[in-house]
């Protein structure tokens, strides 16, 4: 059984983490993860990429636990050095990426929706945050940094010290998430995200825009403001040179709806 499930139709890669009952994730996930991620991203077809967990409780609980407890420290170096560069890869793709959060989100499991660009939970299904000061240890697949540039330092130092655990309600209140939506079930939430992420797809949207609006703010937010405008300038020559830029600007002058490609 795969650890990690793909399927893509409609513009939108579906990548569904699947080790129950947690979802908890170790090396072999990872692995599967990154393949996925890398599959989506060559795939001229696929526009957003929507990663969720299966099951009705959780999205992610976070790494393994006990098979962390009895790694020796160069495999569970190797072990977060492999699962940073995963998630970075997937946010480095040039390609819209929703986290839908369907279940509890804690540790790990929030690590992995804080590299997605975008998260939507459903309503009352769950608790997120960064409790790993509890085993002794601090979040270390990404949560410190990337925490610590969604609230701040002192915002997000406090979160991860006191290892709280809130609502998705909470969550959206901090900012941690993007939406809260209602939904009956999973399965119910996870369409209502496939209708949402549709709207990034073409005709719908310049995906390509899309996708490179998210790479000037993923790379140029670590970047001076001279060296961001460069690359934000460099991103908009890519664009100018595509048919949905001809094609948006042709549609504005002539009073229409555009009709994107996404190239």
């Amino acid at each position: 059984m795969s650890l990690v499930e793909y399927s893509a139709d409609f513009g939108i890669a579906q990548i569904t983490i699947n080790v129950p009952p947690a979802n908890c994730y170790s090396y072999e996930m990872m692995r599967e993860l990154d393949d996925a991620i890398l599959k989506a991203r060559f795939d001229p077809a696929v526009h957003v990429l929507v990663l969720t967990g299966a099951g009705e409780k959780f999205f992610c609980a976070g790494a393994d636990i006990g098979m962390l407890r009895g790694a020796d420290p160069e495999f569970k170096y190797n072990f977060c050095l492999h699962a940073n560069e995963t998630l970075q890869r997937l946010e480095q793709t040039p390609k819209l990426v929703i986290a839908a959060i369907g279940g509890h989100c804690v540790g790990g499991g929030l690590e992995v929706a804080l590299a997605c660009d975008l998260r939507i939970a459903r309503a009352g299904a769950g608790k997120c945050g960064l409790p790993e000061v509890k085993l002794g240890v601090l979040p270390g697949t990404g949560g410190t940094q990337r925490m610590v540039r969604l609230l701040g330092k002192a915002k997000a130092i406090e979160v991860m010290i006191s290892a709280e655990v809130f609502t998705f309600e909470r969550a959206l209140e901090l900012g941690v998430v993007n939406q809260v939506w209602e939904a009956a079930s999973n399965e119910a939430f996870l369409a209502k995200v496939r209708d949402y992420a549709a709207g990034f797809v073409p005709p719908a949207a310049p995906s390509r825009a899309v996708g490179l609006i998210k790479r000037a703010c993923q790379t140029g937010a670590d970047l001076s403001l001279a060296d961001g405008l460069a690359l934000e300038r460099e991103l908009q020559q890519r664009l100018f040179t595509g048919e949905d830029a001809r094609e948006g600007l042709a549609a504005y002058i002539e009073k229409r709806t555009a009709e994107f490609t996404g190239r």
